[in-house]
């Protein structure tokens, strides 16, 4: 009986996937910008993207590197206030906690990351001196901190009125008693899976020397546990650059992407021959595939760029889109392809 019962979850999961509105493959084939010779390009997740993308630009337009790129692009939604998904403005963790978690990587293998980061703006740029200035590739915590400042960076409160006050509202309406397995009955409590509540930029840059990085940080899923890391800051999980082959970051719920190690398959999988988008909707429903209870019900999605310039992204849930920019179109928004429609 239990395995009837599975074989009838991956059944009806293999038939979603198939359903897939007809108008939602035609437009992300559509927008889709095709790669030439020669293609510099920056894509980031989710609407905010867009103005990362600008931000990158302005460095790959003047022939400028890919890591420098896409460390400018993440800085931009970690100093907006307005974002309370990244950085400055953040939600915090249930106890009031504002923590960052954030990795860099280049075409090279070349890495860093931090981890449960508090009292630091930029994230991103203290992983890319991780990178650069230490032996290791994550760091976490108070050592974190510690390195932070030991490099120069300055410490300030990233709580801002209006998370607090958001957070405070949180408290009113949500009992916190710690429990095992608390962190899944409790994710998204007061906060809607939408578009108002991802919880990731994750930027891939190709540059005109034909050289991949890519970004990715975080605040993390509002209300989580005190200590919570997701995906943003493990290489292979948030964030994979392979430049013989290409790119990919994802977004959403970190355990479902930890546990696939879901940016390295994406990138894996272009190893083996599939297109961006064929990469990415493969890992996706691999993701259904080894919690489909848990997955259907929140969102996960990747985006990836191949060493051609070739973009792609797909998704569990409808809603997820990124940004394209280019040397055409630096403000291109495509709808994602997703599993579940609207």
């Amino acid at each position: 009986m239990n395995d009837r019962r599975r074989f009838l979850k991956t059944a009806a999961l293999g038939a979603a996937a198939a359903a897939l509105s007809p108008m939602a493959e035609a437009s992300d084939t559509a927008a889709k910008p095709a790669a030439t010779a020669g293609t510099i390009r920056v894509v980031s997740t989710w609407d905010f993207g867009i103005a990362a993308n600008h931000a990158a630009w302005a460095i790959l337009s003047k022939g400028g590197h890919s890591l420098d790129a896409v460390e400018a692009g993440a800085r931009v939604p970690e100093a907006d206030i307005k974002n309370h998904s990244v950085g400055l403005g953040g939600y915090p963790d249930r106890d009031g906690h504002v923590t960052l978690d954030a990795s860099i990587m280049d075409a090279e293998a070349n890495c860093g990351g931090v981890a449960c980061l508090e009292d630091i703006e930029h994230a991103i740029s203290v992983a890319r001196k991780v990178m650069e200035a230490t032996p290791h590739v994550l760091l976490v915590g108070e050592g974190a901190l510690q390195f932070a400042l030991a490099q120069g960076f300055k410490k300030q409160n990233l709580l801002t009125p209006a998370a607090e006050k958001a957070w405070k509202e949180w408290l009113k309406t949500s009992k916190y008693q710690p429990q095992a397995n608390s962190e899944v009955r409790d994710y998204g409590a007061g906060v809607p899976v939408d578009k108002n509540n991802h919880d990731t930029i994750g930027i891939l840059a190709l540059d005109a020397h034909g050289k991949l990085a890519g970004a990715c940080t975080t605040s993390g899923a509002a209300w989580k546990m005190r200590g919570r890391v997701g995906d943003s800051p493990i290489i292979g999980a948030g964030l994979y650059v392979d430049g013989e082959v290409g790119a990919a970051t994802s977004t959403g719920m970190g355990e479902e992407v930890i546990r696939n190690a879901g940016s390295f398959l994406v990138v894996e999988l272009m190893r083996q021959g599939r297109s961006p988008t064929e990469a990415c909707k493969e890992a996706v429903l691999r993701v259904l595939h080894k919690h489909p209870s848990t997955a259907r019900k929140t969102q996960v999605a990747f985006l990836a760029m191949n060493k051609d310039g070739e973009v792609g992204g797909y998704a569990i849930q409808h809603g997820f889109s990124y940004a394209v920019c280019d040397a055409k179109n630096q403000d291109a928004l495509i709808p994602s392809q997703s599993v579940f429609g609207a």
